[in-house]
């Protein structure tokens, strides 16, 4: 079972629902809720093994994508949301992927902040090299390495210090648990081509994401309904490095149903692909 806010129920509003990535929560979406309430109803969820969600533990069988995504749907019901906009950051984005995959009939749109679409070389030398190290060392550290890693950059500070510090409340076996399914995420992936094929989806990277960019902007290119946006002064978790020009786009395309205005980005976008 999920942890899970709501923040306004206008029954002449339509939903937004946050994920999170791994180590985040719910928080790390303060500058979209501020913005985003004015318009939308707010679902802000904490994901398996954040905060008081349950343990990553808890699921039989071992733990897996599907199962995130069947919590996510599962509190969708609870309120009584048919269908929402969905927004994603890092991991969150994936689950976004899984859904649009077994479910895009409950996504209005998608915004991906931070997408990753596969495991690329150095990515793969990464976790290999976690997996090495996950058992003698502590958690957090490991976690803290990474974050480092994905956010190096000095106008990175701010999210890479939001993410540690969010994941220090986390449990260590809930980190592994994650950590050990991140190299299915591009199965996450494969599908969606087809199966969202009608949904609009929003892809916003930042211009510094060295890990993830080259490969979502290429995975992009032939996406139907897909729309890549890169921003500049921007890493990985672009709705903190960047929150006024997430906000703006997201905003726009999400009550447009699909459609990106350029001037809503005033100097923060270092280009737009659809």
């Amino acid at each position: 079972m999920l942890e899970y806010k709501v923040i306004g129920s206008d029954p002449a509003k339509e939903y937004v629902i946050f994920l999170h990535g791994i180590g985040g929560s719910a928080n790390i979406f303060f500058p979209q809720m501020k913005a985003f309430k004015k318009s939308f109803n707010l679902i802000a969820v904490n994901l398996p093994g954040h905060k008081k969600s349950s343990s990553v533990s808890e699921y039989k069988g071992g733990f897996s994508f599907d199962d995130v995504t069947e919590e996510v749907l599962k509190v969708l019901d609870e309120i009584g949301v048919e269908k929402a906009h969905f927004v994603g950051i890092s991991l969150g984005s994936v689950v976004i992927h899984k859904i649009l995959s077994v479910a895009p009939h409950r996504v209005s749109t998608a915004v991906l902040g931070g997408a990753i679409t596969r495991i690329n070389l150095l990515a793969k030398m990464l976790l290999l090299w976690g997996t090495l190290l996950k058992n003698v060392t502590p958690h957090l550290w490991l976690y803290s390495l990474c974050a480092r890693i994905l956010m190096p950059n000095d106008n990175h500070k701010d999210s890479r210090n939001a993410f540690i510090q969010e994941a220090a409340q986390m449990k260590r076996q809930d980190f592994l648990g994650w950590y050990d399914i991140v190299h299915t995420v591009p199965e996450t992936f494969t599908n969606i081509e087809t199966t969202a094929a009608s949904v609009p989806k929003l892809y916003l990277t930042g211009e510094d994401d060295h890990m993830f960019k080259k490969d979502v902007t290429k995975d992009l290119t032939d996406m139907p309904k897909a729309t890549l946006i890169v921003l500049s002064n921007s890493g990985h978790v672009v709705n903190l490095d960047q929150p006024d020009a997430f906000n703006k786009v997201s905003l726009t395309f999400m009550q447009t149903k699909g459609q990106v205005k350029a001037q809503d980005l005033e100097d923060n976008v270092y280009s737009i692909k659809s």
